[in-house]
């Protein structure tokens, strides 16, 4: 885990702030939420197949934002203000949840 991902996870643990993760925090801690795991020969109960589909339901719209941003080019090598980009990674995401 680089540090950046520890010191994000460490923030969401110490204020207790819940988010949807994908497998790869599986054990990061108690805020953490994490689609189910299929075991080696055995199959998801009917209970984690839909706890899986609702956790990627919510994750698809940030997911999708994310995927936008970095194919957008304005933000590869930007020479603005940090605010400006927060507001317009905002908008972006917000057009996104439109859709």
């Amino acid at each position: 885990m680089t540090s950046r991902a520890g010191r994000s996870v460490r923030t969401c643990v110490r204020l207790r702030i819940p988010a949807l993760a994908d497998l790869a925090y599986t054990g990061a801690g108690g805020t953490f939420a994490v689609p189910a795991r299929r075991r080696p020969g055995k199959e998801l109960t009917a209970g984690q197949r839909s706890l899986n589909r609702a956790h990627a339901r919510f994750r698809y719209p940030v997911e999708r934002g994310v995927a936008t941003l970095k194919r957008w080019r304005i933000f590869r090598h930007a020479r603005c203000s940090p605010n400006w980009l927060t507001s317009a990674a905002k908008a972006v995401l917000t057009l996104e949840l439109q859709r």
